[in-house]
């Protein structure tokens, strides 16, 4: 864990590991065959990264929000809270959640490689198994996350947990003002997949004239 608060210039890594080249080798000659459609890859591949996977973490952020025990049950033992809602298996066995709040936010990184936890988050983000994000993260996390449109008070700590193959974290964002009446369903529409790393903050409800 690190608290870190200097600012430094964001250079994105555009050079492929091994596994990627090999992948986009493959992806390659299948598309030269016919056999696959890029375009398809890639609309199946958004679709876990953004939608299917995260919607796990935000129906867990949602009920931490909504069930004051849950959330005490998720800050004991996330591993078996999470898994109550059905939500267990590979990259998801040791979980813990770190809960954000008026003086504290949190930041997920591996610096490593990439451990992520597929069973609430789906697939990982290709900026999260970058080199640049996994060293910058450590060094910088507030210029890190101005660069993803998040500027924090100067007087929020900010607190960088480093995942590992056996335990990995998810964010719990700071509930939004205006969601008093809200349902579960309806809070966990507000919870994206960047905010449960910590790269974001949670929406605020959509006002309704």
């Amino acid at each position: 864990m690190h608290d870190h608060d200097d600012h430094h210039h964001h250079d994105h890594d555009n050079h492929y590991s091994d596994m990627q080249a090999r992948v986009k080798a493959l992806e390659t000659l299948l598309t030269e065959k016919g056999l696959i459609d890029p375009a398809a890859i890639d609309v199946i591949v958004e679709t876990y990264e953004t939608k299917v996977g995260p919607r796990n973490g935000a129906q867990v952020v949602a009920k931490a929000w909504s069930d004051p025990e849950f959330a005490e049950w998720l800050k004991r033992d996330a591993t078996a809270a999470i898994a109550s809602l059905g939500f267990t298996g590979r990259q998801g066995e040791h979980m813990r959640a770190v809960f954000n709040t008026a003086e504290t936010h949190n930041l997920i990184v591996c610096t490593l490689c990439s451990c992520y936890p597929w069973s609430v988050l789906g697939l990982p983000p290709v900026w999260y198994k970058a080199p640049a994000y996994r060293s910058r993260a450590v060094i910088d996390p507030r210029g890190v996350l101005a660069e993803f449109g998040l500027t924090l008070p100067e007087g929020k700590t900010i607190r960088v947990w480093d995942s590992t193959a056996e335990l990995r974290y998810l964010v719990i964002p700071e509930r939004p003002d205006g969601t008093e009446g809200m349902n579960e369903a309806d809070l966990a529409d507000l919870v994206s997949r960047d905010a449960m790393i910590g790269t974001a903050i949670a929406k605020a409800p959509e006002v309704t004239l």
